[in-house]
């Protein structure tokens, strides 16, 4: 299977939620930090084929990065464009299911990502440019 590429999730105004939580996560806890990049390394390597305990299909194509650091479980959000293509559009730490309103933004941001893909692709962390479609 060859490697997906890993986007971020942009808003109009070119905020980018997921970068900004991590950069959060980094200040607060560089474990958490450090397990969810390695989270987001395996979304690399291995797309659509990862599985539980690591991801899990939720609903309306969107997918959960789980991990855990002590007694936190930290999720990213994500949902596939094409084949190996994949948009990280959420982050955030639960308890013990996902808020259904962190489900619903989610849910929204790939409903806008579908939409206009090129105006919600991040393009700051792709030294290469990758393009979308």
């Amino acid at each position: 299977m060859p490697q997906t590429d890993v986007l971020f999730y942009c808003e109009e105004d070119s905020s980018v939620p997921v970068l900004e939580w991590l950069s959060g996560l980094h200040r607060q806890d560089r474990r958490a930090y450090n397990k969810c990049r390695e989270m987001i390394a395996h979304l690399e390597q291995f797309g659509h084929e990862l599985r539980r305990p690591m991801a899990d299909l939720l609903r309306d194509g969107i997918y959960e990065l789980r991990g855990r650091v002590g007694h936190v479980n930290y999720r990213l959000l994500y949902f596939f464009h094409g084949r190996n293509v994949a948009i990280v559009a959420h982050g955030l730490t639960k308890e013990s299911e996902i808020p259904k309103r962190d489900l619903a933004l989610a849910v929204k941001r790939k409903d806008k990502f579908q939409a206009n893909p090129k105006r919600h692709t991040n393009q700051r962390e792709e030294p290469d440019e990758k393009k979308i479609d």
